[in-house]
C-alpha cells in the first residue's frame, strides 16, 4: 500500500521508520517531513493544518492510508477532510480530538464514563482560580485548557507561579496533585475495538533528577520492569474501553491513537491526561519493540475493521530514547547549528542504536538544527541497562554546539530502583 504520514518530528520519523520496514508498504511519503525522514520517505511540502491541502496531496499520491502524526492538524479537522474524500485516515475527527484539545472536555468524558482521574475545577475568572488553588493547596497543578505543545502544564509549590500561569490562560483546569510514578499507555482503536500497546515512561523535566522546567519530553523507556503485570489489563478495563465507548455513545467515535497519561497512585490508577495521537518520545521506544508490521494495524483502525487484527507481537528487547535538545530549550531554542556525528552512529552503532530526527533540516549537504528538540537517539538491548548503554554511547558521537540532554533516562529502572 501507499502511505502518507503528516508531520515532521521524531514521532513521525519513528512511524516512517516502522512503515518503511513493513513489506506491505510499497511507497512511503511524508509531508513536510525532516532531514532524517527524507532517508526513508519521499518528502512533500504541505500546510499540515489545511485539510484541503492535505487531501489534495493524498489524492495526487493515490495514498491508500494517511497517518496524521501531530495533534494540531487533528484538532483542526484534517482527518475529517480526508474521510469526506473517502481516503482512509488514521487519526480522530476534530470533535473526538477535543479529548486532547480541551482538558475540560476530557474531564467531562471521564466523569460520564466513570474513568478514575484527579478532582478538578474549570476556571475562567481570577476569583475562580484563587478558590481552586486554595481548595487543593500545594503542589499546584495548573493546565491550560487548550493545546500547548506539551508545555501548558505547570506543577509547582509556588502559589504565585501557579496563579500567574492560570491567569495567562483563557480557560484553565486546576486539579489535585497525583502522587506516584507516571506511565504512558497507547491504544489503537477504530471507535469500538481497542488494541493496547506496551506501556512506556517518559521524562518531562528538562534536567537530571526531574529538575527544571517542563518540556515536550527529554527521553523515554519501555518496558517498565517495576509495573504490575496486570497494569495494561486494568487500564483497558477502567480507562481505555470506557472512554472509547463513551465517545461512541456521544456520536463522536474516536478512531486513531488514544494516549492515556497515567499516575499510579496509592489509591490506584488515575488518568492525568488524554492525547489524541502517538506521544513523543514514547512512540520511539514503543515502536522499537513492536514486531507486528504496522501498516495493516493502522489501516484496519482507519477502516473500522480492527476486530480482524490478531494480537500484537512484541520483541523481548528493551528500548531507551534520549532526546538531544538545542541550546536554551525549552525557552527560546537556538536553531541553524550544524549537526555532526550522524554517519558515525549509523556506521558504528546500528542497527541496535539509531537516530530519529525531530527538529532538523538540510542546508546543502549539511544537517542543521531547526527546533528545540533536535534528535531522539534510540537504542534496544536485552535489558534496559544494555539499551541505555547503547543509547548514550550513540549520543556521545553527536556534535551539536550548545546541545543538552539528560544523563539519567531509565537509570533508576535499569538499576531496579
Amino acid at each position: 500500500m501507499k502511505v502518507l504520514v503528516i508531520g515532521g518530528g521524531a514521532r513521525e520519523h519513528a512511524l516512517c521508520r516502522s512503515l518503511s520496514l513493513d513489506p506491505d508498504v510499497t511507497a512511503l511519503h511524508c509531508a513536510p517531513g525532516n532531514a532524517g525522514i527524507a532517508e526513508v520517505a519521499e518528502l512533500h511540502p504541505v500546510d499540515a493544518l489545511d485539510g484541503a491541502d492535505v487531501t489534495r496531496l493524498a489524492t495526487e499520491l493515490a495514498a491508500d492510508l494517511v497517518v496524521v502524526g501531530p495533534e494540531a492538524p487533528l484538532v483542526a479537522g484534517v482527518a475529517d477532510a480526508l474521510r469526506a474524500a473517502g481516503i482512509p485516515v488514521f487519526g480522530p475527527s476534530a470533535k473526538a480530538a477535543q479529548l486532547e484539545g480541551s482538558k475540560a472536555f476530557a474531564k467531562d468524558v471521564m466523569a460520564a464514563a466513570g474513568v478514575p482521574t484527579a478532582r478538578s475545577y474549570v476556571c475562567t475568572t481570577p476569583e475562580e482560580i484563587d478558590e481552586a488553588l486554595d481548595a487543593f493547596g500545594a503542589p499546584y497543578v495548573v493546565k491550560d485548557d487548550g493545546l500547548a505543545a506539551g508545555k501548558g502544564v505547570v506543577v509547582t509549590s509556588d502559589l504565585a507561579a501557579a496563579r500567574d500561569h492560570a491567569l495567562a490562560c483563557d480557560r484553565v483546569v486546576i486539579e489535585e496533585y497525583l502522587d506516584g510514578p507516571e506511565v504512558s499507555l497507547f491504544a489503537i482503536t477504530d471507535g469500538t475495538t481497542v488494541l493496547p500497546l506496551q506501556p512506556a515512561q517518559d521524562f518531562k523535566r528538562a534536567l537530571d533528577g526531574d529538575e527544571g522546567p517542563n518540556t515536550g519530553g527529554m527521553g523515554a523507556y519501555s518496558p517498565l520492569p517495576w509495573a504490575d503485570p496486570k497494569l495494561v489489563d486494568e487500564v483497558m478495563e477502567t480507562v481505555l474501553q470506557p472512554t472509547v465507548d463513551e465517545l461512541r455513545r456521544r456520536g463522536t467515535p474516536f478512531s486513531g491513537l488514544l494516549y492515556a497519561g497515567l499516575a499510579i497512585t496509592g489509591r490506584g490508577v488515575r488518568v492525568i491526561e488524554f492525547n489524541a495521537r502517538f506521544g513523543d518520545p514514547e512512540t520511539q521506544v514503543v515502536l522499537a519493540r513492536l514486531k507486528t508490521p504496522l501498516a495493516s494495524v493502522l489501516l484496519n483502525a482507519a477502516k473500522g475493521t480492527l476486530d480482524t487484527e490478531p494480537p500484537l507481537n512484541w520483541r523481548p528487547d528493551a528500548a531507551v530514547t534520549v532526546v538531544v535538545a538545542s541550546h536554551n530549550y525549552p525557552d527560546t531554542p537556538r536553531t541553524g547549528d550544524p549537526i555532526e556525528g550522524l554517519a558515525e552512529v549509523a556506521a558504528e552503532d546500528g542497527p541496535e542504536a539509531y537516530v530519529l530526527h525531530a527538529g532538523t533540516r538540510k542546508e546543502g549537504d549539511a544537517v542543521v538544527s531547526a527546533g528545540g528538540r533536535v534528535l531522539s537517539v534510540t537504542a534496544t538491548g536485552s535489558d534496559l541497562a544494555q539499551a541505555r548503554e547503547r543509547a548514550y554511547k550513540a549520543v556521545a558521537r553527536i556534535r551539536l554546539d550548545g546541545s543538552q540532554h539528560r544523563t539519567d533516562i531509565a537509570e533508576k529502572a535499569a538499576e531496579g530502583r
